[in-house]
């Protein structure tokens, strides 16, 4: 006789019932993210959802149409309700109002009783509480709980975001009263309790402005010519204990997340800029990986070590960068005492990084874009942010880290929580591989499920005008990585084990990988209590992390892209060059040389009536035959940057004289 859980299981399979949460795109239509592992994302048409709205929890019934790796499915239960609160625009008369939502992906308007409105006046921004969901092609009703100021009021746009995406602005009393109890300073009972490595040189390499630094990094050459790597990771785990207010409110949180314009910190910072920060000149306590590596990058051996280390230099990114790049005398003098470690450091990246990428890794190397604001949060300065050795230097290192300890803690088979990113669907490959034909290349092996396959694209083209959108394009083809109580393997990285170990001050899985790392080393095993419990959570643990870092990707993604935006306001009639990066039925996307992405719109493609081949993702003109295709260099006009609609405006210009 099947038991509940089983007979659940089999309906579910024979009716082809899939759970998820929903992505919506602002078109109408939506996808639907399954929970349970061996799906890949189920198409859900606009007419599907069954007023289902973006990141509900759904319930889909794949639809008889779906094809191979295509899934196409209909909403039939909605479980869970995502948005219970909606930031958005008053729009109102004197009997009524309505909230137009702030976030695209919602495609309903909130319909406000006048006696609900609160005050609120036409233009200001709100958060209404939702009581009734849309039906019957209806709007959804609600009341304004929160009035957050004009929408043009200094700061009320990136609050809408912190609104909009449930994002927590302080802490509890109780997570307070607890970070008062931690002591500042290290005990010396706890000092003699671990590896004493205060007199080694040890050094962080970061950027100017970062203040939560987990990790430094040592090495030395020992007698037999093997290089000796240590990385030292903030021993968060002994701050924040298993079951404490700060420890639910950290998991609450998932992640620090880093807006435009200020930090929401996982932690408090009396930790995560104080007592867990490795501060120069302060003795912290740490977690130690140490890995041996012979002269080829091969690892020879590696041990894991409770320390207390004492952090010699606070490094940047861009002194590293003077000193192994540019070789300036002064940068160089300055730091003297560090020129053969840094060497050292670099050699060591250097194979290493080699090894990856003959191992298959694949290097997406995509300019950031970091806007400058003035005292007053208007954006002032878009700059590029290097990708230098320095950069690469630590990247290589933290990725050695992180896979030596998944290696080490799967062998040992215990519960634990691994960062996985599992092969492209077959439907993705095959859409990447026409598109590249597409574009003249001729890609070999994209469907053998191999990352080196992959790389080679990206290889091929390298230094040509379609290189971003080629990039961009592959990227878009790979699954989301996340995290999971197996061990899936990382397919970008072309690891068969991989987690995340090396930023607890900010990532709640590192935190909780330290803790099972700690008591594993400590008492040698777990008890089968112990290890019952920690299997049974690592599951829940990984979606709620998975889950929180998405969200603070979103509202990470959004507050940029509205700065962008209103950064390009300042521009409009300017003309740039730029690069086609993409092209669909309603219009031509184009990449600026500042590396902002603005449309121009069929109807301002006024020289010709023009057509859209999707097969090969062109527009042709009928009268002309002129042609727009992707990779196309053109000069454009901005004549418009839409704040509300975060959209920017463009129109086919003159070739600038040369």
């Amino acid at each position: 006789m099947l038991k509940i859980e089983e007979k659940k299981k089999k309906t579910n399979e024979e009716s082809k019932l899939i759970k998820g949460h929903l992505e919506v795109h602002k078109a109408g239509f939506a996808f639907l993210l399954p929970e349970e592992e061996g799906y890949a994302d189920v198409y859900i048409a606009k007419t599907e959802l069954n007023n289902a709205l973006h990141n509900d929890h759904v319930l889909v019934r794949l639809l008889p149409s779906s094809k191979g790796k295509r899934l196409e499915g209909e909403v039939v239960e909605i479980v869970k309700r995502a948005n219970e609160t909606i930031v958005g625009i008053v729009q109102k008369n004197k009997r009524f109002g309505f909230v137009v939502p702030d976030d695209s992906s919602l495609t309903y308007d909130v319909y406000i009783p006048a006696g609900k409105l609160k005050g609120a006046k036409n233009d200001e921004k709100v958060v209404v509480k939702i009581y009734k969901w849309p039906e019957n092609g209806m709007n959804m009703e609600g009341e304004v709980v929160e009035i957050l100021g004009h929408k043009n009021d200094p700061g009320v746009d990136i609050l809408s975001i912190i609104r909009q995406h449930n994002l927590p602005e302080d802490f509890p009393q109780e997570v307070w009263r607890e970070v008062k109890t931690i002591p500042q300073t290290i005990s010396e009972k706890e000092i003699a309790k671990r590896v004493d490595l205060r007199e080694q040189l040890l050094i962080t390499i970061d950027g100017e402005d970062a203040k939560d630094l987990d990790d430094a990094v040592s090495i030395s050459r020992k007698e037999n010519g093997n290089y000796l790597l240590g990385v030292h990771i903030a021993d968060v785990g002994y701050y924040v204990k298993e079951g404490s207010y700060l420890d639910e409110e950290a998991y609450k949180r998932g992640t620090s997340v880093y807006l435009v314009d200020r930090v929401i910190p996982m932690l408090p910072p009396e930790l995560s800029n104080g007592i867990c920060s490795l501060n120069a000149n302060e003795d912290r306590l740490a977690m130690s990986a140490f890995m041996e590596f012979d002269s080829k990058g091969n690892l020879v051996s590696s041990d894991i070590q409770d320390t207390v280390i004492r952090v010699q230099e606070r490094m940047t990114y861009t002194n590293v960068r003077k000193i192994l790049e540019d070789k300036e005398p002064a940068v160089c003098q300055r730091y003297n005492h560090l020129l053969n470690d840094l060497q050292l450091m670099e050699k060591l990246a250097d194979i290493l990084r080699k090894n990856r990428f003959a191992n298959g890794s694949i290097d997406f190397d995509f300019p950031e874009i970091k806007v400058i604001l003035d005292e007053q949060g208007k954006p002032i300065d878009l700059q590029k942010r290097p990708r230098t050795v320095a950069e690469q230097l630590i990247e290589e290192f933290m990725l050695a880290a992180n896979r030596t300890v998944a290696e080490t803690m799967f062998w040992l088979q215990v519960p634990f929580l691994y960062r996985v990113h599992e092969n492209p669907s077959e439907e993705k490959v095959i859409f990447l591989q026409q598109f590249l034909h597409n574009l003249g290349y001729n890609p070999k092996n994209l469907d053998k499920g191999h990352p080196a396959a992959f790389q080679a694209v990206l290889d091929k083209v390298s230094g040509k005008p379609e290189e971003r959108v080629v990039n961009t394009i592959v990227l878009r083809c790979m699954q989301r990585a996340r995290y999971d109580h197996e061990s899936l393997g990382h397919f970008g990285l072309a690891a068969k084990y991989y987690s995340h170990f090396t930023s607890p001050i900010r990532r709640y899985p590192d935190l909780i990988i330290h803790r099972i790392m700690r008591e594993v080393r400590s008492k040698g095993r777990l008890d089968e209590k112990r290890y019952a419990h920690l299997a049974a959570v690592m599951p829940q643990i990984a979606g709620n992390t998975s889950t929180r870092e998405r969200i603070a990707e979103e509202a990470e993604r959004d507050s940029v892209d509205l700065k962008k935006v209103e950064y390009m306001q300042s521009k409009v009639g300017e003309v740039f060059s730029g690069i086609i990066s993409s092209i669909q039925p309603f219009g031509i996307f184009v990449e600026l040389e500042n590396l902002i992405e603005g449309l121009i719109h069929v109807s301002n493609l006024d020289d010709d009536y023009y057509n859209y081949y999707p097969e090969n993702y062109t527009m042709i003109g009928e009268r002309t035959g002129k042609t727009y295709k992707i990779g196309d260099k053109i000069e454009v006009k901005v004549i418009g940057a839409n704040l509300e609609e975060r959209k920017i405006d463009l129109l086919i210009a003159a070739p600038k004289k040369r």
